[in-house]
């Protein structure tokens, strides 16, 4: 019998409560041991990476962003179309966005936007799905998202969880589908604006001595030993326990969630305040991915626009923080730093929601669901630079050329990723599923000649 267990178990840890062992147990789901997929891809069957982006940093903008006000204004429709916020020119001539979208327009020579994106799904959690797998919804089997897709195809690079979200994401909505939990985004939580910023699961009680980290990794590798015996005797490489031991004791893991560390001048081109505290999220998700995580989701919540669409602009006189500005910045300072630090080639940056908004306004002033067109922002990860894919009719409602559905879309991040879309990950029963779609179809405008091939 599995003697050890009873005093392991029974243990205080030095007289003190078992919280923090407790929270390695926790933290240890994000690192499960292996799987199928992982093995079968370190026997060189897994998908081709030659030339793709490295890392991936979405910005997710929750309730459905007004393309409208953002990136495909319709300046020319009436005014019950367009909307009472105006639009501007950027670099690149001919193409005009929100007038919200200031620092944007300036940088528009280096991004791409998807003006023809259309989906049947106009309900958010439906859609969400849609938008962040590439799969329609089914009761039959629980697709995984894109963070638990690359975290599961991607060797580990450093401590650091390979899918993190930040501040935090509905594993519900962005999960790990059928993958281990291993692959489920690594919740940071709270808010990176906040001047007492810290990630919960890196921080034990004061007076934690090294001498007692250790007690506690010995600890942890009497469990592990055991659960490798019962559990899993045929799996190889560090344990979930270990993974989750080395990551709560890493002055790495510690130093590259450390936004102090960055000059002011940084910390304030990204802006700070705004929602969801996007503008310190965004750079909180670069220090992630030069540090090695392949994948970081940014969570900027409130864009459910039913009510006064003016509210995108300024919740009130003066109000500088609003969403559409605090976005803009954020998503500029983001592309201008990467390319600064010479990661943008090897960084793809998104940002798109679950669908659009009503072109016409509503009687309260706002905008409804919409996903019969909507637009995603692009930089970085060998995208071309200043192009508009696709166009959405004059006002709006839906794609006048090119449609691209959200299953395109995923075949079309896969592959600047470097992965085959066509590459069969397993479920737990053996069953394979495709990263993306059979049937989805990269962009050939973004895909078909990169920068890096040109």
């Amino acid at each position: 019998m599995a003697q050890p267990m009873k005093p392991i178990l029974s243990d205080n840890c030095d007289g003190r409560p078992r919280r923090d062992f407790l929270r390695l147990g926790m933290m240890a789901g994000a690192f499960a041991g292996l799987s199928a997929n992982q093995r079968s891809i370190a026997n060189n069957s897994g998908p081709a990476k030659a030339t793709g982006a490295k890392a991936c940093i979405l910005i997710w903008l929750d309730g459905g962003p007004s393309h409208l006000e953002s990136f495909d204004p319709k300046p020319d429709a009436p005014v019950e179309v367009r909307g009472p916020l105006g639009s501007i020119a950027t670099k690149v001539p001919g193409v005009r966005l929100g007038e919200c979208m200031e620092r944007t327009a300036e940088i528009m020579d280096r991004i791409t936007l998807v003006r023809s994106l259309t989906s049947p799904l106009g309900e958010h959690a439906v859609g969400t799905h849609y938008m962040l797998t590439g799969y329609q919804p089914t009761p039959v089997l629980e697709y995984p998202a894109y963070g638990a897709a690359l975290a599961e195809v991607h060797q580990p690079r450093s401590v650091l969880p390979a899918h993190i979200a930040v501040p935090k994401f509905d594993d519900a909505l962005s999960g790990n589908g059928f993958l281990p939990t291993r692959t489920a985004p690594f919740t940071v939580g709270g808010n990176p604006d906040s001047p007492n910023f810290k990630v919960r699961d890196l921080e034990f009680y004061p007076g934690l001595t090294l001498d007692r980290l250790q007690r506690r990794k010995q600890m942890v590798g009497q469990l592990d030993q055991l659960h490798r015996k019962l559990q899993q005797p045929d799996v190889a490489g560090e344990s979930a326990l270990q993974r989750a031991y080395q990551l709560a004791a890493s002055q790495e893991a510690k130093q590259a969630f450390d936004l102090n560390q960055e000059p002011q001048a940084i910390r304030n081109l990204y802006g700070r305040g705004g929602g969801s505290g996007i503008g310190q999220s965004c750079l909180l998700a670069r220090r992630l991915v030069q540090r090695g995580v392949p994948f970081v989701t940014v969570g900027s919540t409130g864009w459910d626009t039913h009510q006064n669409i003016r509210t995108l602009k300024e919740r009130f006189p003066g109000d500088r923080n609003a969403h559409l500005p605090s976005m803009d910045r954020a998503f500029a300072a983001l592309v201008t730093d990467l390319e600064s630090q010479g990661m943008l080639d090897e960084t793809l940056v998104l940002v798109m929601g679950e669908f659009g908004r009503t072109p016409k306004i509503n009687a309260g002033g706002g905008r409804d669901h919409w996903p019969n067109a909507y637009s995603v922002a692009m930089a970085g990860g060998g995208v071309p630079r200043g192009v508009v894919v696709g166009q959405s009719d004059a006002l709006g409602e839906r794609p006048a050329d090119l449609p691209v559905t959200p299953a395109d879309l995923a075949a079309t991040i896969y592959t600047l990723m470097g992965l085959d879309p066509a590459f069969e990950l397993h479920t737990s029963d053996g069953r394979p599923v495709r990263l993306a779609p059979d049937g989805a179809e990269p962009i050939r405008e973004i895909c078909g000649v990169t920068e890096r091939d040109a």
